[in-house]
């Protein structure tokens, strides 16, 4: 098992946002959670990269606990996460933002190396290396946004929301370099408000519906369920 979410709970405030959720990812997968806004997706991700602390629960990475590690700590073991928005460093070029995600790398050679093979996958990205990150376009942005997380040599890879405010054209681009990715070997947990997009891709998913899990099993068959279609795929 890569990835063991066990039972976790998280609150704002007073406010319960993910309660007694449970779901795994083994090596190899892709898997999706999906569901409206505010169902507690993107709070599971932050759970998992650190950047939430849950109230109850666990989070087992390659059977070792990561709940109580800095963020920076699970990055180091193999997690990375492409944040909702992008978050792109602006005023830093492309370039330096690569160098950037790889950060934990003292390895200037390898780091060079990691650089040659981004642009051979984003030769978008290398044309625009110098320029400014904030001046690339929203689907640019999103391949270095995703490129940046793949400099650290992430297992999984965390994704949140890729295909927000991109144009159809560009979100088939960014699902087709989700599914090379993978193909190269890195498990990936997707977050995606398009159902029909990430059931596609998906190995396995789960349907979260304010704050818990309503439905779990392959994508293939949950693409097929007919109260999935009602409530997600628009029909």
């Amino acid at each position: 098992m890569l990835l063991d979410v066990k039972n976790i709970a998280i609150h704002y405030g007073a406010i319960q946002a993910v309660k007694d959720m449970s779901f795994t990812v083994e090596d190899g997968e892709i898997v999706t959670l999906i569901g409206a806004n505010g169902a507690g997706k993107s709070s599971a991700l932050h759970a998992i990269s650190g950047m939430l602390r849950p109230s109850a629960g666990d989070i087992l990475f390659q059977n070792e606990s990561i709940l109580k590690e800095p963020a920076y700590k699970i990055v180091q073991k193999g997690i990375s996460q492409v944040p909702e928005g992008r978050r792109i460093f602006a005023n830093l070029t492309v370039l330096e933002n690569l160098k950037m995600g790889a950060y934990i790398n003292k390895n200037k050679s390898q780091v060079r190396q990691d650089i040659e093979r981004t642009f051979e996958r984003f030769p978008r990205l290398e044309e625009r290396k110098d320029y400014r990150a904030g001046t690339l376009s929203g689907g640019e942005q999103q391949m270095l946004a995703i490129a940046r997380a793949l400099m650290a040599h992430p297992k999984l890879l965390l994704l949140d929301e890729p295909s927000m405010g991109l144009s159809p054209i560009l979100v088939q681009e960014i699902f087709r370099i989700i599914r090379d990715i993978n193909e190269d070997g890195v498990s990936i947990l997707l977050v995606e408000q398009n159902a029909q997009l990430a059931l596609a891709i998906a190995n396995r998913a789960y349907v979260l519906e304010t704050g818990k899990i309503l439905y779990e099993g392959e994508a293939k068959s949950l693409l097929l369920d007919d109260r999935i279609k009602q409530a997600y795929l628009g029909g």
